[in-house]
């Protein structure tokens, strides 16, 4: 099983938002839950993709297809040209 395998949908969700740049207030309120509840999850892909920041995260999801990450329904909260697979064709 490949690490990204081994995360869960909202965990993929967390870590592409990383990927696009979002802080974890950010995200904490694009998913409707709290900053901790961001930080026990990142925490948790962190030790699964082997990674130790959020940099060495965005970088991990970018090589291994960024955009592709997460299907676009779970990217519905965004507004269409913040949705990763918009910014990946460069919309």
């Amino acid at each position: 099983m490949s690490p990204r395998e081994q995360l869960s949908p909202k965990e993929i969700q967390v870590a592409t938002l990383v990927w696009e740049g979002k802080t974890n207030p950010d995200i904490a309120g694009l998913l409707g839950c709290t900053e901790q509840v961001i930080k026990n999850q990142l925490r948790g892909v962190f030790d699964k993709l082997g990674v130790w920041s959020r940099l060495e995260l965005a970088l991990y999801v970018a090589s291994h297809g960024g955009a592709a990450w997460v299907d676009r329904d779970e990217n519905a909260h965004l507004e269409p040209s913040r949705r990763p697979l918009a910014i990946a064709r460069g919309a």
